[in-house]
């Protein structure tokens, strides 16, 4: 059993990846052995969780989910807990491994009860896995509900009931509210899935645990990765400012300078070996706290030789600089309101898609509304599978994507999608986004292929905030500036 960091390298699979092993292990195995593995590692990590618990209450659905949570019952039971079990299945229609499992549970002694308990230390949703076709209601919602609103810790078996292990879709009334109930946990069972890390996922699940059931993933392929911590890169002796490459930011429209700016510093504090900024706005002035910026007029910037960051702040103004930089940049990251003016007008969509055919190192970075306008869709629909979406961006303009938000995807043709899992809501604030940008430009510029600079600078962006103290606030440009040290 290993607890998921954000550090962790894993591959992820989706519902029928997972359906798969399973079927390739149980073939392989005596009956009901996979469902005790899987609730003796319930038990386990219940255990560690409450050690001290007088009542677990572990709500068990009708399928194999609940049968998971009477094994993990009838073992801690026979610990020494209190488990109370409020059950939805009928002894006559459940699968075989969980009636096994109920007749297990009984014979230890486990309370059965129509109702929850009136106080509990631990509950355990073992009610819906990864097969349910329809969102819980009746019975099953108000106990999630009971769950959600406890100061218990909850820990979920194997997913969240509820959540597409796929895409991390919860409806929100079933979402823990942000003001009350303890702390989430989760025990993913034989593999990954990518719901838990993107979307409502991460919220609903909280600190997840994986326990492969002492099963090989070779029978199935991956959908997914955690790409974990990027390797270190080292900076030579024997090197100087051309080592790193030249960025250059072109955006900050009248009254939006700060967007830019904050783009220019991302780069320099990162490791660009010179940084320009091609302010729109003509008349702003460069910070004189930063005087390695070099301010220049975007018109006259040989982005041939550059890695070019685009849009931040650029408002309607960039729509008239972006034929020249989509055919004549050398790297080329495009953010905000140069994406915007793409999703827009097709012959700029023509010049993307001609930068993918050419294999030149493009990197978009759409939160998820310019991801809709991008896709024609609306956000909702971008939302409700996030992998896909980003997945049919990277397919369709031949560039690597930063799909932002919750679970961050990043995507390229020809590869699995990753999930970032550093950052917090400290970064829902204005600017982060500006300096994601220039952060990937500085590793962009540095030499990195478009799809490793995207997951070093996203792993690396989101870190900062991690790292940053609880109690004070953080904004875009201390976080350009690398945060705490």
């Amino acid at each position: 059993m290993q607890r998921v960091t954000s550090s962790t390298v894993a591959d992820l699979f989706d519902v029928a990846g997972t359906r798969s092993l399973e079927h390739a292990a149980a073939a392989t195995l005596p009956p009901h052995t996979l469902m005790q593995r899987a609730g003796l590692a319930v038990a386990r990590l219940a255990m560690a969780l409450a050690p001290h618990a007088r009542t677990v209450w572990i709500a068990c659905g009708p399928g194999n989910n609940g049968g998971d949570g009477l094994e993990a019952a009838a073992q801690l039971k026979q610990r020494g807990f209190a488990p109370v079990v409020t059950w939805l299945g009928d002894a006559d229609r459940a699968p075989p491994d969980a009636r096994a499992s109920l007749e297990r549970a009984r014979a230890a002694g486990v309370v059965f009860d129509a109702s929850p308990p009136a106080a509990w230390d631990l509950a355990i949703d073992a009610l819906l896995g990864i097969g349910a076709s329809r969102p819980p209601d009746g019975v099953m919602a108000q106990w999630l509900r009971s769950m959600n609103a406890g100061a218990a810790p909850v820990l979920s078996v194997d997913v969240p009931s509820g959540l597409d292990a796929d895409t991390g879709r919860v409806s929100a009334d079933l979402m823990p509210s942000r003001h009350q109930g303890g702390r989430r946990f989760c025990l993913s069972l034989l593999t990954l899935k990518p719901g838990l890390f993107t979307a409502q996922g991460r919220d609903a699940a909280g600190e997840v645990w994986l326990d492969d059931l002492g099963c090989e993933s070779s029978a199935a392929t991956p959908a997914g990765r955690l790409a974990g911590t990027p390797p270190p890169r080292a900076r030579w002796h024997a090197s100087h400012k051309g080592s790193y490459g030249d960025v250059a930011v072109i955006g900050g429209a009248p009254g939006m300078a700060g967007a830019a700016l904050l783009a220019a510093s991302a780069a320099l504090h990162a490791g660009a070996g010179r940084v320009f900024a091609g302010l729109l706005d003509g008349r702003a002035a460069l910070d004189a706290s930063q005087p390695e910026l070099m301010l220049r007029d975007a018109a006259s910037l040989d982005l041939a030789q550059m890695t070019t960051v685009m849009g931040c702040g650029g408002g309607t103004a960039v729509r008239a600089l972006l034929p020249r930089v989509l055919s004549t940049a050398h790297r080329l990251v495009i953010d905000a309101d140069a994406l915007n003016a793409i999703a827009f007008d097709p012959a700029l969509q023509v010049l993307l898609e001609s930068r993918g055919r050419r294999g030149q190192q493009t990197v978009l970075t759409p939160h998820p509304l310019e991801a809709a306008r991008l896709l024609d869709v609306d956000t909702s629909a971008v939302q409700a599978d996030r992998i896909g979406a980003a997945q049919r961006l990277a397919n369709r303009f031949g560039s690597t994507v930063v799909l932002k938000g919750s679970g961050t995807v990043i995507a390229a043709p020809g590869e699995r999608p990753s999930i970032n899992l550093t950052g917090n809501a400290r970064l829902a604030s204005a600017g982060t986004g500006d300096v994601l940008a220039g952060m990937v430009g500085a590793a962009l510029a540095s030499g990195l292929p478009s799809l490793a600079a995207a997951r070093e600078a996203v792993w690396l962006h989101g870190h900062r905030a991690d790292r940053w103290p609880a109690d004070t606030p953080l904004t875009a440009g201390a976080l350009a500036r690398g945060g705490v040290h």
